[in-house]
């Protein structure tokens, strides 16, 4: 069950962050439950090491939409095509 909520939650997390940042990315509702969940493992990833988090802690939901962004952002800044 601890797996189908993480997905279900990444994919919440993956919406916002394609809403915070419109645009033409690849991939459909698989590739977005996956940016939402790795923004999620960074958040927590960040969060720890910064102080923010507990490990056994999870990170926020604005967090893991916040890690999420950084992503998409990385994302686009590596993979955008050269007109």
């Amino acid at each position: 069950m601890y797996i189908v909520g993480m997905i279900v939650i990444g994919l919440l997390v993956g919406l916002v962050a394609k809403l915070i940042l419109p645009g033409r990315d690849p991939g459909g509702v698989l590739v977005t439950a996956l940016l939402g969940i790795a923004g999620s493992v960074l958040a927590h990833f960040l969060g720890t090491r910064l102080g923010w988090y507990d490990e056994q802690e999870p990170a926020g939901f604005l967090a893991a939409v916040g890690g999420a962004v950084l992503l998409l952002l990385l994302y686009r800044l590596l993979f955008r095509q050269r007109a």
